[in-house]
């Protein structure tokens, strides 16, 4: 039987483990949570997830939430190979996955831009606080990338959670309008990240509904 994953298309958390899925290699299907419309606030699905947040994940019988936590599950059970064997090679790995995940991405939801624009009463526009914030990011980012550790990927040869997280994170500074040549690391691995099938079939444009 599938999993069931409650998902909203651009949700760069629900992206993320749309990959790990694939990578994992774990059929799966889609029940769209429509953010837009406050479905995530329903009755209904706050049962399944009390923070009204997506993705929630039904699988191995179990109700799994939090992206992070959903991925390492898939990588210890899973054989998603996600975080390498040493120590301080899954210490850097996180770092690089808590920067994007924990860091920038939370003050870059749509919800919080929101409202520092209303609070700001339209000083601030929605794009200026997603590049503000997207760019600085991104520039730390690229220099935690500037290690002999990274190699074809965020680090070595292997996909990792680091490489997970940065797909949506790049995929929403394009939205934006925010080039990423301005990092010439980071925007190398993005372009060879999208070419691998697990990834490009994750895409939000896959699941826009």
């Amino acid at each position: 039987m599938p999993a069931l994953l409650y998902d909203y298309w651009r949700s760069s958390s629900a992206y993320r483990v749309r990959i790990g899925l694939n990578l994992a290699e774990i059929p799966f299907k889609t029940k769209t949570v429509n953010l837009l419309e406050g479905e995530q606030r329903e009755e209904q699905y706050l049962s399944l997830n009390p923070q009204g947040f997506v993705p929630t994940l039904d699988l191995d019988g179990r109700i799994f939430t939090q992206s992070l936590a959903i991925l390492e599950y898939l990588h210890d059970t899973k054989a998603a190979n996600l975080l390498p064997d040493g120590a301080m090679e899954r210490a850097r790995v996180r770092a690089l996955a808590y920067a994007i995940s924990m860091d920038l991405h939370p003050i870059c939801n749509v919800s919080v831009a929101k409202y520092a624009v209303d609070a700001s009463d339209g000083q601030i526009t929605t794009q200026a606080w997603m590049q503000h914030f997207i760019q600085r990011g991104l520039t730390a980012f690229e220099s935690m990338l500037d290690t002999p550790e990274t190699g074809a990927f965020c680090h070595g040869d292997q996909i990792s959670l680091a490489d997970i997280c940065l797909i949506p994170q790049a995929y929403n500074a394009q939205r934006w309008d925010v080039d990423l040549e301005a990092w010439p690391r980071t925007a190398g691995l993005y372009k060879s990240l999208a070419q691998i099938p697990a990834v490009a079939s994750a895409h939000p444009d896959q699941f826009k509904s």
